[in-house]
């Protein structure tokens, strides 16, 4: 099969056994291998993928984020990757509504709403990597979303490839006729469908009693009377259908005004009844958010620095409710925030509350109701999956229901911990689950048989809320709805896809026995990445996630390897894949630890395995270069200097040849953005400097764009320094020096330590032993030398460092040469590229109180994430850094602002081979805006 589809789309199919590997898991408890995987670049290739699956009698399961918690977006079939090519929106009517495709982000759509003060209805707390496609294919909604920003509710139209690989744009002026004429036998069954329900006097009732609350579980048979004609019908049904009726190429999208403003309150009760009575008054004065904690979930958070003491001790009696409010004008914040205490004065707590407007405070509230999951899923015990539960009750039964659910949860052996949408009645809890003990599963399989009684007999509630039916909860279809009801569903399904092409088995299965199948076993590996439970927050953020793995994908894959023998063929074969796949093409830029929900650093291990690969010839190799490191930057200089004569293509066979002798690991190969060499360092003087200046060797290195005005940000920081009346200092001694980084990234430990303890002494010497504040002039550097070098120096060096004042140039720009400098040719517009380390090291703040200074307007693309350069590994591997800069290239060259800026020179090298746009340190651009006339 794989064979033949490569015949008909060429690279867009993936066959390998570490892809199929790959893809076999996802955030859910499943795992099924597809039998090939199609990356589909356009619509053509899904109409292609349909067309072979009806010819060859296959089955078709598309997938975007792969965020979906209950087992539909997995297939042992034919799976379609609809998220690498799928991405952009445009926002129109000035952010009224939204085009998006299935891929776009809905993080990245809300960020481009933000200054329209508008966001998209869903709001899943998955937002920062779910996309699209998968959101509205099951019905998502969120915290504030409710029934009412659904994404049934908020869909105006969509584009749909029926099963046949007919396409419709369901607001196009001749969409019903073009749909009658596609599909004639399934437009007429909807039509009859119709009229049955609506004849039916006591079943229109009962649906519309029903989905008054949130409910996914099953097709949303309602649309039959919230629309009239079959393609309406038709399109209604397709939200919250998983991908089992249609394939949604397109979505427009109403959007949801958001007030700029909040004020926020965490109260405490003594019990679940006293915050769940509170929570209709906080909904009648217009809260856009009730969260529901138990005390469980709050002790997850005791330890926290903004955590209340009273925390620690609560009892699992206890509950909490997060209640904000949003307003859009500034005049009525007072009004609101007088309105939400009123009803807190009436209500009955365990200790003082207060409703405030501060962001720290309000964010850390959030965080709190965020990490349910984070809390259990770090705690969970070895070899076990986590399952995310979510059902609905009517609000006035909330108490009730979270008691009885927490008391289930305690009969099976499972850790209380309940949380939920409590304006609508919305409950969240999670389970674990060692598929690989078959008590284990025999205890989950009763507990969910208990739950789903429970939820429905006596509360007549939604087995599935927002989160879709899935494999999860298909064999409770029934239990739910009824014979006749489900019936139903699988008669929209024949008229849709008679040939059961689209996703068989997620919404509807004749297997009642199907979510105890393909259940996702978690053997053991390295303990750094052993917390992970797959749930792929980490993948949006990761460089190489369009090109080879993720950080998801490759512990995914470390597990893999681990079902497999000592000796197997596939063993061996994963093995053998996962070294480039997973290895040599990580970043190793820890942004996906701080996506992470149990701040997992998978770029360590994969620094780990790189130190582990490494040969003692290599290792050698690395120990003379670091000893050499100031000829390391005259041969980098000078080479840089012939290559500019020689020309890009000579010098990339050059540096191939060299590649090829000596490693690719260590020697870089030549890109068409290659800077010119770094000028000589400007003269400064050790008397009166306020700071030692330490340029980093990148910047010793590699000189300004041969496409910009020859502006060097060690010239640029030594001059605005000096105008700030903070001149700086760099040692005369300074070449050779280096953070480190370099060999980190490698897992050259030894090279490693012998730079790291060479850099504390020549810094402890240049600092008068920590009087003098250090400038570094690059984030990754600064990150190198304030955190990374810490676990390779001996107990000398290392209490000498924790008397050293490391401070990047982005904080000493802001905080001390700013507030005395003016802006004298400010910009009209700037982007700015805030670089992993800035992140990491949050100097997001200063980076932008820098760019607010010198331009009128700032933006930071909404698709920014590491540009994986890594230090040089942009230059070891390009393709890595070409893939991760993609998006973002493309938001910035549309933008078209004055000026780009970054502060990192590596990755303004990478950023401007991606963009064509010359890129400089925002230091650079500080210094030439604040020069008086003149010195222009």
């Amino acid at each position: 099969m794989v064979a033949e589809l490569v015949e008909t789309l060429g690279d867009q199919v993936l066959g390998e056994v570490l892809d199929l590997a790959r893809y076999a898991s996802d955030a859910s408890p499943y795992r099924m291998i597809p039998s090939a995987v199609v990356v589909a670049e356009d619509l053509d290739t899904v109409i292609g993928v349909l067309a072979y699956a009806h010819t060859h009698r296959r089955s078709v399961v598309f997938r975007a984020a792969g965020t979906s918690l209950s087992g539909q977006s997995q297939t042992d079939d034919l799976l379609v990757d609809v998220r690498k090519h799928w991405g952009g929106f445009e926002i129109l009517d000035d952010g009224k509504t939204v085009r998006a495709r299935p891929g776009a982000i809905i993080g990245h759509i809300n960020a481009a709403l933000k200054k329209h003060q508008r966001v998209l209805g869903p709001d899943p707390a998955s937002s920062n990597v779910a996309c699209v496609g998968g959101v509205v294919s099951n019905n998502a909604s969120g915290m504030a979303a409710g029934t009412a920003h659904s994404s049934y509710a908020t869909v105006r139209s969509m584009t749909l490839v029926l099963p046949n690989g007919t396409t419709v744009d369901t607001a196009a002026p001749d969409a019903e006729r073009r749909f009658h004429d596609a599909a004639p036998e399934l437009a007429a069954g909807l039509l009859t469908i119709r009229d049955r329900i609506r004849a039916d006097t006591e079943l229109a009732t009962r649906l519309r009693h029903k989905y008054e609350i949130k409910n996914t579980n099953g097709y949303r048979l309602v649309a039959f009377l919230d629309a009239d004609s079959p393609l309406e019908i038709f399109r209604r049904l397709v939200i919250g259908s998983e991908g089992t009726l249609a394939f949604i190429a397109e979505v427009v999208f109403d959007t949801v005004q958001l007030g700029a403003l909040h004020t926020t309150a965490l109260l405490l009760f003594p019990d679940l009844r006293g915050a769940a009575d509170a929570v209709e008054h906080f909904v009648a004065a217009g809260a856009r958010a009730v969260e529901l904690m138990d005390a469980p979930t709050l002790r997850l958070s005791a330890d926290k620095p903004r955590a209340p003491a009273s925390w620690a001790t609560l009892t699992d009696r206890c509950a909490s409710l997060l209640v904000e409010f949003r307003t859009a004008d500034p005049r009525s914040v007072a009004e609101v925030q007088s309105r939400a205490q009123s009803i807190v004065d009436g209500l009955v707590l365990l200790e003082p509350a207060e409703f405030t407007s501060d962001d720290d405070l309000a964010e850390f509230y959030w965080w709190v109701r965020g990490s349910l999951m984070a809390g259990l899923g770090a705690s969970r015990p070895p070899g076990t999956t986590l399952i995310v539960e979510d059902v609905c009750v009517r609000p006035e039964h909330l108490a009730e229901a979270s008691r009885a659910i927490a008391a289930l949860q305690g009969h099976y052996g499972y850790p209380p911990g309940v949380a939920g949408h409590a304006s609508a009645g919305n409950l969240h809890f999670i389970l674990a689950l060692d598929a690989s003990s078959a008590a284990d599963r025999t205890r989950y399989e009763a507990f969910m048989d208990d739950l789903a009684h429970l939820v429905v007999d006596r509360f007549d509630g939604s087995l599935k809320a927002e989160h879709g039916t899935g494999r999860n909860m298909t064999p409770f279809l029934e239990l739910e709805w009824g014979r006749a009801v489900v019936d139903l569903m699988w008669k929209i399904k024949s008229l849709a896809d008679p040939h059961m092409v689209l996703a068989p088995g997620v919404m509807l299965n004749r297997d009642n026995t199907a979510n105890m199948s393909n259940l996702k076993t978690m053997p053991a590996i390295e303990t750094i990445a052993d917390a992970c439970f797959e749930c792929g927050f980490c993948e949006q953020v990761c460089p190489s996630r369009d090109i080879t793995t993720t950080p998801r994908q490759r512990i995914s894959l470390r597990r893999e390897m681990e079902r497999h023998p000592h000796g197997s063929p596939t063993l061996d074969t994963l093995l053998r894949q996962y070294e480039y796949d997973a290895v040599q093409t990580c970043a190793g830029d820890s942004s996906c630890a701080a996506a992470c929900p149990v701040g997992i650093d998978t770029g360590a291990l994969m620094k780990d395995f790189r130190t582990a690969s490494n040969t003692p010839h290599a290792s050698r190799v690395a120990v003379s270069m670091a000893r050499h490191w100031s000829l390391v930057e005259r041969v980098a200089r000078t080479t840089l200097r012939i290559g500019a004569r020689m020309g890009t293509r000579r010098m990339t066979v050059l540096t191939a040849l060299a590649r090829r002798a000596v490693g690719n690991e260590l020697v870089p190969s030549w890109i068409d953005a290659m800077p010119t060499a770094a000028p000589s360092m400007p003269s400064t003087t050790r008397s009166g400097a306020h700071a030692v200046y330490l340029p980093a060797c990148i910047n010793r290195i590699f000189g300004p764009s041969p496409n910009g005005d020859d502006e060097h940000v060690v010239a640029a920081l030594t001059e605005v320094s000096a105008r700030a009346g903070k001149p700086v200092w760099i040692p005369d001694d300074v070449a050779g020096t280096c953070c480190a980084t370099v060999w980190h990234s490698k897992g050259y430990t030894d090279a490693n330590t012998y730079t790291a303890r060479h850099l504390v002494d020549d810094l402890w010497r240049w600092s008068e032993q920590g009087r003098l504040p250090i400038v570094v002039d690059a984030t990754s550097c600064t990150l190198g030398v304030s955190r990374e070098i810490l676990p390779y120096l001996d107990e000398k060096r290392r209490m000498h460092h924790t008397r050293l004042q490391i401070v990047d140039s982005l904080t000493w720009a802001a905080k001390h040469l700013l507030p005395t400098l003016r802006v004298s040719a400010p910009l009209s517009s700037m982007a700015v590229h805030p670089t992993c380390s800035a992140r990491t090291l949050e100097l997001g703040a200063d980076l932008m109180t820098i760019a607010a200074a010198l331009a009128e307007t700032v933006d930071v693309p909404a698709s920014t994430t590491c540009c994986g350069f890594a230090g040089d590994r942009g230059f070891l591997h390009p393709e890595l850094t070409e893939s991760a800069t993609r998006a973002e290239a493309a938001e910035v060259i549309l933008a078209g602002s004055a000026a780009v800026t970054s502060s990192n020179r590596t990755c303004e090298v990478g950023l401007e081979h991606a963009t064509g746009r010359t890129y400089e340190s925002i230091v650079v651009a500080l210094a030439r805006a604040t020069r008086t006339p003149s010195e222009r």
